[in-house]
């Protein structure tokens, strides 16, 4: 057993970062300098620490791992820290794709680089308590307070709309929250307590459980996000510099599923099945409905980001299937989606660094200046479309063998998924890396740099290692994933059963 509090070392070691980083003074150049090196190593010694927690983890306990627990408020909310096979997963990948987001804003970022850094490292440490967090009034903290560096991220470093799209993120997502901060009060008068292992063991009656589904379904819906509440997404990430795009894509979105798993289906097992058409419904309409959006795209991060609301389509589709095959998948969707995702975000960003544009017409034949850049973006691009031997097929065939099992015409509509997100990205491609150099200002294009190799090049390993070989994941989350679909079908058998005898 761990004797030191590693969770929250991991947790909080992000925000004493930023703290040095605020107290390191210095001339402008040198302050500047000082900020990128003391949140790359930052970043770099919180993803050591985490993967500490990866060696020392149990994958056949279902149970949470790493607790720690101590008296909070008098109340009896306490804080309470622990994950298990669902969140640590998410938990690494955070840790894992943070000094990338640093490595690839050294050079873009010019202004207010401090701020900017903090932003980050608190950005950091929030993300992470989240997936931690195992108390419902520290876990609303930590997920509601992710809302505000990205918000300041976005507004004060993004484009020229920067303010529309910050301020269009921020009450989409504060408005869903709202009313899961009143479901987590109902809960708290129902159980007497917000411990979150406990709730789950605590029965929820029928009526409530119905509303406090739908009360979280609407925050949990806005962050993934699902259709319709998607169209804050691609205005957030059009706006937003590269490194706010990636953390955006791979991390922010998965708090949407992380929850669902967390608190839908173990504390209102019920309702989470009753409403399990309603979701199919709405993640078979986001599957199609953005494809063939994102088809009609001009600008790449627009593309990209539809193509983002369409892959999470699945992960919804997954969870609710509740089912060991579709819950599984959706775990591995996600991992999957935050490396693939945030890779292309930051393919996109290697040409806009040199060409300062996103519009897919400026470009043209890359290919021909940027052989290198063209290998990696067709990696990517190759598992955003879900090519077996890539990471994004494992997720999406799993989810589609889950859902199967349970809705067939759901498992069909979402198959056609599979083949518009091969229409647009491929289009996508073709359009900018083949074809002829005709256009003047793509002729002094250089390939990847030593520092963009340094980012690109370990994501090409992970989306290729986990398409071959996915078993570290899957074993990782398996047995809190059996736990969790065992209880949510006992709890459903159970009142067909009850049902019956009337």
């Amino acid at each position: 057993m761990t004797t030191w509090p590693i969770l929250s070392v991991t947790t909080f070691l992000p925000l004493v970062g930023a703290l040095i980083v605020y107290l390191s003074r210095g001339n402008d150049e040198a302050a500047r300098r000082n900020s990128r090196w003391i949140a790359l190593w930052t970043t770099l010694i919180t993803f050591a620490v985490s993967v500490i927690l990866v060696m020392r983890f149990d994958p056949g306990n279902p149970d949470f791992q790493f607790v720690e627990k101590a008296n909070w408020l008098a109340t009896g909310i306490t804080y309470h820290m622990g994950v298990d096979g669902i969140s640590l997963p998410l938990v690494i990948l955070t840790t894992a794709v943070m000094p990338f987001c640093i490595i690839a804003s050294w050079k873009a970022i010019t202004n207010r680089v401090r701020e900017y850094m903090m932003a980050f490292l608190i950005l950091e440490t929030l993300m992470i308590g989240t997936f931690s967090a195992l108390d419902l009034v520290l876990f609303y903290l930590f997920f509601e307070g992710g809302l505000i560096p990205m918000f300041l991220i976005i507004g004060v470093w993004g484009g020229p709309r920067r303010v529309y799209a910050s301020f269009k993120f921020f009450l989409y997502t504060l408005l869903g929250s709202v009313l899961m901060l009143l479901a987590i009060m109902a809960l708290y008068w129902n159980g007497g307590t917000t411990d979150i292992p406990t709730l789950m063991h605590t029965a929820v009656p029928r009526s409530l459980q119905t509303w406090a589904w739908l009360a979280f379904f609407a925050s949990f819906a806005v962050k993934m996000p699902m259709w319709p509440v998607h169209t804050w997404l691609p205005d957030a990430h059009v706006e937003a510099p590269t490194a706010g795009s990636v953390v955006l894509a791979a991390i922010l979105l998965k708090m949407g599923g992380y929850g669902f798993l967390r608190f839908s289906l173990p504390m209102f097992p019920l309702a989470s099945h009753d409403f399990a058409p309603l979701v199919f419904t709405l993640s078979a309409i986001a599957i199609i409905y953005t494809s063939l959006v994102a088809l009609m795209q001009e600008d790449m991060k627009k593309l990209i980001a539809y193509s983002s609301v369409a892959h999470m389509g699945f992960v919804t589709m997954g969870i609710f299937a509740g089912t060991m095959q579709g819950v599984a998948g959706g775990v591995f969707q996600m991992i999957s989606h935050g490396i693939v995702s945030g890779a292309l975000f930051l393919c996109v960003g290697v040409v806009y660094d040199r060409l300062h544009t996103r519009e897919i017409a400026a470009y043209g034949g890359l290919v021909n200046r940027m052989p290198l850049y063209a290998m990696t973006f067709m990696v990517f691009t190759m598992a955003n479309v879900g090519l077996p031997g890539t990471s994004g097929f494992v997720g999406e065939f799993m989810t589609l063998l889950g859902t199967f099992k349970v809705s067939i015409p759901t498992a069909f509509f979402a198959s056609f998924g599979v083949i518009l997100s091969a229409a647009y990205a491929l289009w996508l491609y073709r359009k900018v890396v083949f074809g002829a150099l005709v256009k003047p200002q793509l002729a002094s294009m250089k390939d990847l740099t030593l520092r963009e190799c340094v980012i690109l090049f370990p994501m090409i390993a992970l989306t290729i290692l986990f398409g071959v070989y996915p078993k570290p994941v899957l074993d990782m989350s398996a047995a809190s994933v059996q736990q969790l679909v065992n209880n949510y079908n006992t709890a459903v058998t159970a009142v067909k059963a009850a049902a019956l005898l009337q």
